[in-house]
């Protein structure tokens, strides 16, 4: 129904900005692939121009936070509650800073991550973009559910993306389990500041796919409504 006289009405809806904003927490979260490649090959300069990347992209999608929240209006015609939408937008903000939060303190601590670790701490990288993408689907269903009017079958896809999203998301928690059972054989070989440090990274890279899972939640819960 694009151009239609709905599409007219909900025409300054904040759907699509709240998918921007989303579009960038993803792109901002990707880049802990090749950030991740820079630590394990101990490329310093790559390190540092991909945190910066990562810095770059968090803060732009902060600031098209920023610019929502500021042009959304306090009533909405249309069958999306506004507390909904800022709702929607805090844990998707939450997901780039935990991306930021990640390659911060692996800056941060000049950390090195060990090489018996380094194949399930790349494929936990993977499985939170994986959940991020997921979550960047699910919310780009928003103009469907709105034009069909949260109509059944929409209602229905929508809840199989976000049934995939829980099993990436439980996924990551069993790759950090597997990491940490790695590190524990390690903790009489590493210095314990660094053990400790460790399981800092592996947990904040986990709350990637939990935080974008929470983006999941948010909109089950607008689904319900």
């Amino acid at each position: 129904m694009s151009g239609s006289y709905l599409s007219g009405i909900f025409g300054k809806s904040p759907v699509k900005p709240l998918q921007e904003h989303m579009d960038k927490v993803v792109s901002c979260v990707s880049e802990l692939v090749p950030f991740t490649r820079a630590v394990l090959d101990n490329d310093e300069q790559g390190r540092i121009l991909h945190h910066q990347n990562i810095v770059t992209m968090e803060n732009e999608a902060d600031k098209l936070k920023k610019d929502l929240r500021l042009r959304l209006p306090s009533s909405l015609f249309m069958p999306i509650d506004r507390r909904d939408i800022l709702e929607v937008l805090t844990m998707q903000d939450m997901v780039a800073g935990s991306a930021r939060d990640v390659a911060g303190l692996i800056i941060g601590r000049d950390m090195r991550i060990p090489k018996s670790m380094a194949k399930g701490y790349k494929k936990l990288v993977k499985r939170s973009i994986d959940a991020c993408t997921q979550a960047y689907t699910s919310i780009s269903e928003l103009d469907e559910l709105i034009e069909t009017g949260f109509g059944k079958a929409e209602r229905k896809r929508v809840g199989r993306l976000l049934i995939k999203l829980d099993d990436i998301e439980q996924d990551t928690d069993e790759q950090q389990v597997v990491l940490r059972n790695e590190l524990f054989k390690l903790e009489n070989e590493l210095h314990p500041v660094n053990i400790m440090f460790l399981y800092k990274v592996i947990d904040k890279t986990g709350n990637i796919a939990d935080r974008a899972q929470r983006v999941g939640s948010r909109l089950q819960l607008m689904l319900a409504r």
